[in-house]
């Protein structure tokens, strides 16, 4: 290494930080600095940029030559140089010392990448007895060489290995050397404190060998390997708690170690936990559950001081990483419901393992999300459980990193990776994380670096692709052994005091499971339950089909109606913009009717006014895809956002509108708002797809949260997701929703689907979702052309004194007449009634099945009786035959014997030929019109 690699772009970080402390306060720095620096600006002002560039020479002076037709030496001080060799080397090790780090508790880690040895720094052995000014940088005194190699090794190259240098922020990074070198850091930890993490961690190694024991072979993801994680989560929330003001935890994590973590964290009953090892039935019929490791649980827990904190678990399917984003919402929601001046109080943690979150792409989503003002938590702590392996798959095969962690260094975020056999490093990293959360706001990594004793579950043989790896685990003694064995030796504890206290937590474990067997049924608890007062009671199927009262007092519309439709006069915007408001206006009061975009914006107004909140998020949910929403104008010259529903809260009172642009992603932001609903029952959250058939990007979020959270978990969510839907010519792309995918999930009493066609049922139909005394996820398929449709407006009068109405029979025809009738839904309703006007087919009526789940069989029974003279049913949609709702309408639709009109079936949802388009789809309207 060049002697003068002290001057090379590694250490431009450092020396800019220096020289800008010295520019503005030159007594600041060191004298010997303060000289250089001196002597540095003379040079640069005499002689021009490249006076560094530097000859070799063994001299303790040395000529810098320029470019100037003068030759001057410049001399440059041997103790500043070697001053500067050891910064150099302190830098390297800030930089590179986690690569020599021993955090790998089964083998030795080697690298060729860098080398950190005194010789590639320009110093040698016979400079570890001089004595150094670049020790302050350590927080030291001034010290020799071989004492501030010692402080680096013993900081950066041990059983902790720290990423920190890749920040951008001069300000974060001097807070963790602020941080790792002070004697706060590295103090030992008292002995109650040591006792502490002890018992916590016998625990966690107690629990695993009781469920091994008595469940043999059964299936629990055990933490042994990483046990560690649970003393560290123990002092990460006393310390939240009682040092830092946290009112809330919010975990989400796969189903590693999650039994360990509900019941020696979150303090869950133990009873419910064997009955669900011993597999009893549910005290519910309706309620199928789920597996006892993808459980959640809220508690209410009090700390050693007496401090009280709520500790919430969210439940996770087996797509492990799904529940970071659903986290996600659940603080925002909590942050924005109940700690809004200061969001911090609500700290989130998501628990990785350490394939998934190399491999998983939401991960980066819900990384991208985290400093969007939106979807921001004011920081999450991300603990991985690093087993070094992936189900069967070697890191080497998983991912291209070094780190599995290293996605993080894209979002600027540091990085501590730990020995999970240091089990005290384990808890002094996970508090190194709490105080950088509390005071950056910001996310941090910590990766526990560890094993699974067995294979990826209990029954698994790892043997049979590791091998090698399982010899060293076999031989390999737990961290509670290592742990009890250093304090033992210590004196902190004696060895019979420790096996005291793990026979006393088996035997309270045989006690509880001794009790759980006299019950015989299984007993559930959905979590937050502290956020759902009054909404004790899950919905059945005939409870989603009574009418709700949605109306609202005419003078009260009246007044929101002009305060939404009025711009600020004093701010210019552009016409078009001036002229959709004034128009909204105008058809509201001369003519006494609302378009589509109108009667969405009542909804959220009226639903603020009555003090709810309205969360509207997605891809360009603020403009709306296709132009019919604008509920945030912006000014003209200036970009100002004007928001005219935040009216209704700043002059009268009422709820709060948030509305945000979402960053391009449908899996993470979805999940995010399935997360915000779920814990914000008083809030209409919605979800808006830029097309419908982007949601099947978030298909996961919706197979195994929405359509099934509450059967699994008895999880209430109103979440709404609104999917533009209509065959338009488009292509195969934006043309379907994907409706018979929502239909197929359907069952019992899990969600609604509608597929309106009336600006006044949208405005119920939204109203709806908060007015009911349950919640259930809405599944909406939105219009495209009909935002402008000349036939799709309403009255006034339909939205104050209506409700949803989840069929619309058809008023323009003469039921006597009537030989064909016809059941379609959304806008094919629209182009079938062109048709029957260019025909004048009078005997041919239209019924608009408006909600399809739950059915409104009785509805649909009343219309079909008023039509006497029937000879002719049809089911008819614009989707081809294997898709849309006609197979649903098979398995559900038996009032009558019917027959389908629709497109024959195909693989794409639609051509990409518009011409091709237009006669498919006239072909299924003339299968509506044949003669029979």
């Amino acid at each position: 290494m060049d002697k003068y690699s002290f001057l090379n772009a590694a250490n431009t970080q450092f020396f800019a930080d220096l020289y800008d402390q010295y520019l503005e306060n030159p007594d600041s720095v060191e004298a010997s600095w303060r000289a250089f620096f001196q002597g540095f600006d003379f040079a640069r002002e005499s002689y021009g940029e490249n006076f560094f560039e530097i000859e070799s020479s063994e001299q303790t002076s040395r000529t810098i030559p320029v470019e100037t037709p003068q030759e001057v030496a410049i001399p440059l001080s041997g103790k500043v140089e070697k001053e500067l060799r050891v910064l150099n080397l302190i830098k390297a090790y800030q930089q590179y010392g986690h690569l020599f780090a021993q955090i790998d508790p089964l083998k030795e880690r080697k690298t060729t990448v860098v080398s950190l040895d005194l010789e590639s720094f320009g110093l040698s052995k016979a400079d570890l007895n001089t004595v150094f000014d670049a020790a302050k940088e350590l927080q030291l005194e001034p010290s020799t060489l071989s004492v501030i190699l010692k402080k680096l090794q013993d900081t950066f190259t041990q059983t902790i290995g720290i990423e920190f240098e890749h920040l951008d922020s001069p300000e974060e990074r001097k807070w963790f050397q602020s941080k790792l070198y002070s004697k706060s850091f590295t103090a030992d930890f008292s002995k109650e404190e040591k006792v502490r993490i002890l018992k916590k961690i016998a625990e966690s190694t107690t629990l695993e060998n009781f469920f091994h024991n008595k469940y043999v072979g059964q299936k629990r993801f055990s933490l042994e390997g990483n046990e560690a994680v649970i003393p560290a989560l123990d002092a990460l929330i006393e310390t939240a708690t009682d040092q830092k003001e946290v009112k809330e935890v919010v975990i989400g994590m796969a189903h590693r170690g999650r039994l360990n973590v509900l019941i020696n964290i979150l303090g869950k009953n133990l009873q419910d936990v064997f009955s669900e090892f011993d597999g009893k039935d549910y005290e519910n019929p309706e309620f199928d559950g789920d597996v006892k490791y993808h459980l959640g649980l809220t508690t209410l827990h009090t700390t050693e001081k007496g401090g009280e904190v709520i500790l919430n678990l969210a439940p996770n399917p087996s797509h492990l990483e799904t529940v970071s984003a659903v986290l996600q919402g659940i603080t925002r929601a909590k942050q924005d419901n109940h700690y809004k001046e200061n969001p911090s109080k609500v700290l989130p943690i998501v628990v990785h393992g350490d394939a998934a979150v190399s491999g998983q792409g939401i991960v980066y989503e819900v990384m991208q999300m985290e400093r969007l003002r939106g979807y921001k938590t004011h920081g999450t702590i991300h603990i991985v459980i690093n087993n070094q392996i992936g189900f069967t798959t070697n890191p080497s095969d998983s991912r291209s990193t070094t780190y599995c962690t290293d996605i993080a260094k894209g979002f600027q975020i540091p990085i501590l990776h730990v020995n999970a056999d240091d089990t005290e490093a384990v808890v002094r990293v996970m508090l190194l994380a709490l105080d950088y959360r509390m005071t950056f706001g910001q996310d941090i990594f910590l990766d526990v670096i560890g094993y699974r004793k067995y294979g990826h579950n209990e029954g698994d043989e790892p043997r049979f692709t590791q091998p090698a790896l399982y010899k060293l685990i076999g031989n390999h003694s737990n961290p509670t052994v290592i742990y009890t064995e250093k304090l033992v030796n210590q004196g902190i504890i004696s060895a019979k005091e420790i096996e005291a206290y793990e026979e006393n937590y088996r035997n309270h474990l045989d006690t509880e499971l001794e009790a759980s067997r006299l019950k015989d049924l299984t007993i559930i608890n959905p979590i937050m339950q502290n956020e759902w007062k009054g909404f004790d009671h899950i919905a059945s199927q005939q409870d989603m089909l009574l009418r709700v009262d949605t109306s609202f007092e005419r003078e009260k519309l009246d007044a929101l109606a002009s305060l939404i439709t009025t711009l600020p006069e004093d701010k210019k915007f552009i016409n078009k913009i001036t002229k959709i408001i004034r128009e909204r206006h105008n058809l509201y009061f001369e003519q006494q009717k609302v378009d589509w975009g109108m009667a969405e914006h009542l909804a959220f107004a009226t639903l603020l006014a009555e003090g709810h909140d309205v969360r509207l998020s997605g891809e360009d949910v603020g403009r709306g895809t296709f132009s019919h929403r604008h509920a945030v104008v912006k000014v003209e010259d200036t970009e100002e956002e004007i928001i005219p529903l935040t009216r209704i809260k700043n002059e009268g009172g009422g709820g709060t509108f948030y509305v945000y642009n979402s960053l391009l992603s449908e899996y993470g932001v979805l999940g995010f708002e399935y997360g915000y609903a779920l814990s914000s029952p008083q809030t209409l959250t919605i979800w808006e797809a830029q097309f419908g058939d982007f949601a099947n990007g978030a298909q996961i979020m919706i197979d195994q949260y929405i359509s099934c959270g509450e059967d699994k978990w008895k999880n209430q969510s109103g979440l709404v997701m609104l999917l533009p839907h209509g065959y338009e010519g488009q292509g195969a792309e934006h043309s379907s929703a994907r409706l018979e995918r929502y239909l197929q999930l359907c069952a019992s009493q899990n969600m609604f689907v509608t597929n309106c066609t009336t600006p006044a049922n949208l405005y119920h139909l939204l109203r709806r979702q908060l007015k009911a005394p349950f919640r259930k996820p809405l599944i909406a398929l939105s219009p495209k052309s009909l935002l402008r449709h000349p036939l799709v407006i309403s009255s006034v009068e339909e939205l104050t004194n209506g409700h949803f109405q989840e069929v619309l029979d058809d008023t323009q025809v003469n039921p006597e007449e009537v030989t064909t009738l016809v059941f379609c839904s959304g806008r094919f309703y629209y182009d079938l009634l062109a048709e029957r006007e260019k025909l004048d087919r009078r005997d041919v009526a239209l019924v608009r099945i408006e909600q399809l789940f739950p059915l409104p069989t009785e509805q649909l029974k009343e219309t079909i009786a008023r039509y006497p003279n029937i000879t002719d049913y049809v089911w008819a949609q614009e989707e081809p035959k294997n898709m849309g709702a006609y197979g649903y309408m098979l398995m559900n639709f038996d009032m009558v014997k019917w027959r389908v009109a629709a497109m024959d079936a195909y693989a794409a949802p639609a051509p990409g030929s518009p011409m091709r388009h237009k006669a498919r789809h006239q072909e299924a309207i003339d299968k509506v019109f044949l003669a029979i």
